[in-house]
């Protein structure tokens, strides 16, 4: 079985304004990391509307189509920017994974990594904020859950920034757990561990600034592990974000490429044993270029050793 490497050059076409963190020079150092690797490469479709319509209402998708600019960009908020060629990229971003849960689940590959932008851990029910539009991990969930029929789904979400919005759009959905760490306090100022969801399947990890690789371990290994073997998906589903390096310049925790790769191999690892190996990883965050570059390799190489 092979690794998935599932992205399209339409991602490259959400531009940002001179200086915005969230940019195409991400991806495109995403992708020269990738190029050497032996992967199956494949291009992400369009997610069709009744994909994105699972966990977003019609009125909220509308509305972003009549925000999208002719040229120029349009300011959402602060952070969250259109530009001509943003809403392509985040039906491919969605897409992305939908296309990777069809291919692991269909055993097509053993596990699938979606390399695309913008990402989309916080966009909420009908907000699009933190440089995203679309759920594009709760889409793949959904997909699975709904599309699939499968009973249980995971995710992990290990991005420094909170996925409030992966949390808003899961809230209410028993079919799936929700584990995501945290640096706090950070953007966006949720993540509280009384934050539970509404069957108690949300876990909150919050982890303080400036903490390192070795605290992290030791709340995975204490909480997050655990939590996963217990709840035996079918499926787990990575939100894999990159800023909690220790390079980033939106965060202060001091993770390494090396933390990443163990996070990784530990997910794999429980995949192995309760759901057949069966992983999707979303790109998410990461804003330092050489370290989103280096932690996106190490992760995507522990994907490909758990699928030999």
């Amino acid at each position: 079985m092979t690794t998935a490497l599932i992205t399209h050059a339409d991602c490259l076409e959400h531009v940002t304004p001179e200086g915005h963190p969230e940019r195409v020079a991400r991806l495109a150092h995403v992708l020269h990391a990738l190029e050497p690797l032996d992967l199956t490469r494949v291009r992400a479709p369009l997610a069709a509307d009744a994909d994105v319509l699972r966990v977003h209402p019609e009125r909220y998708v509308a509305d972003l189509r009549d925000a999208a600019p002719v040229n120029r960009f349009a300011a959402i908020d602060g952070d969250t920017f259109l530009s001509p060629g943003s809403l392509t990229a985040a039906y491919r971003a969605a897409g992305a994974g939908v296309r990777a849960v069809d291919m692991v689940l269909g055993g097509e590959v053993q596990n699938a990594f979606c390399a695309v932008r913008p990402p989309g851990h916080h966009a909420e029910t009908d907000t699009a904020m933190g440089f995203c539009f679309f759920g594009s991990v709760a889409i793949a969930v959904k997909h699975a859950l709904d599309h699939h029929g499968l009973s249980r789904v995971a995710v992990v979400d290990f991005d420094v920034h909170h996925g409030n919005g992966t949390q808003d759009l899961l809230w209410d959905e028993p079919r799936a757990l929700l584990i995501t760490s945290q640096e706090m306090p950070l953007f966006p100022g949720s993540g509280r561990r009384d934050e539970d969801g509404a069957h108690g399947q949300i876990v909150n990890l919050p982890l303080p600034g400036g903490s390192d690789g070795a605290h992290m371990r030791q709340v995975y290994e204490a909480e997050v592990f655990p939590r996963l073997r217990a709840f035996a998906p079918e499926l787990i589903v990575m939100s894999a974000g990159f800023d909690a390096h220790r390079d980033d310049p939106l965060a202060t925790l001091d993770w390494t490429e090396d933390d990443f790769a163990w996070i990784t191999r530990g997910i794999c690892d429980i995949a192995d044993d309760i759901c057949g190996g069966r992983v999707v990883s979303m790109l998410e965050g990461g804003y330092d270029l050489a370290a989103l570059a280096a932690s996106a390799r190490a992760h995507v190489q522990e994907l490909m050793k758990a699928g030999t």
